[in-house]
């Protein structure tokens, strides 16, 4: 974790008012949070001026307390165990691991702690992943400041607060997807919608025979079935299907 400018205020064991993190908050497995009257948050975004932005934000809120300030991954999930917040305010970009390795550490460990996304954007694949993996907010960084301050407390309160400009276009790919999907399970069998996938993502067949284990003669059968299933006239219009279906 990134060290504050006064050293008293700050330590990877201590909450911001100096105070040990006490009951319920030492290092270890994540669980139920001693009780508090303020929201606790961990900030988490690899850019300083972002994070000294945060810390002026919600400074000037009397129900809120910053706890930690993070600018990686591993120091994130650290401080999310050290001080167990009640809402995380996480950039999905941040270096090291992927960010979303985080959620998942978190569900794993069953973690207390809300997860608000802060990002510049959010690509479809990413939002939707967030969504499975229980984020209870979003936010895009271009929003007045205001917003964000509004969403940590309602999901502080239990509720959810995601941005429409955030979230509207993921959710239509969610739905191709479904409504794709729904749509080749009626006309193939589950082996043959799971060739489709891979001859989308550009296996060859040799390789769609090794890891299946089958032969190549029977992928070659699979695929002419698969063609004339759906009335295509080889790989390329089926590789044009399934990325017209959303099957990626």
């Amino acid at each position: 974790m990134r060290r504050a400018r006064d050293p008293k205020r700050w330590s990877s064991v201590q909450r911001r008012d100096g105070r040990p993190a006490g009951p319920g908050a030492e290092r270890g497995p994540l669980g139920a949070r001693a009780p508090t009257t303020r929201i606790g948050l961990v900030l988490a975004d690899e850019h300083p001026i972002v994070l000294d932005g945060l810390e002026r934000l919600f400074g000037a809120e009397p129900d809120v307390r910053v706890l930690a300030r993070c600018a990686t991954s591993g120091e994130t999930l650290t401080a999310v165990r050290a001080h167990r917040p009640h809402v995380l305010i996480l950039d999905p970009r941040l270096p090291g691991p992927h960010s979303l390795t985080i959620l998942y550490q978190l569900q794993r460990e069953h973690a207390d702690t809300s997860v608000v996304l802060f990002a510049a954007s959010l690509s479809d694949d990413e939002a939707i992943e967030a969504l499975r993996l229980g984020v209870r907010g979003m936010v895009l960084k271009e929003q007045a400041p205001a917003r964000l301050v509004r969403c940590v407390r309602k999901v502080h309160a239990g509720g959810q607060w995601i941005e429409k400009n955030a979230i509207a276009h993921a959710l239509q790919t969610l739905l191709r997807r479904e409504a794709g999907a729904r749509e080749a399970a009626t006309a193939l069998t589950p082996r043959e919608l799971e060739m489709v996938r891979m001859v989308a993502h550009g296996h060859g067949n040799e390789t769609i025979a090794h890891r299946l284990a089958i032969t190549l003669g029977t992928v070659k059968v699979h695929l002419h079935h698969v063609y004339r299933k759906l009335k295509l006239g080889g790989r390329v219009e089926l590789v044009l299907y399934a990325r017209e279906k959303q099957l990626l």
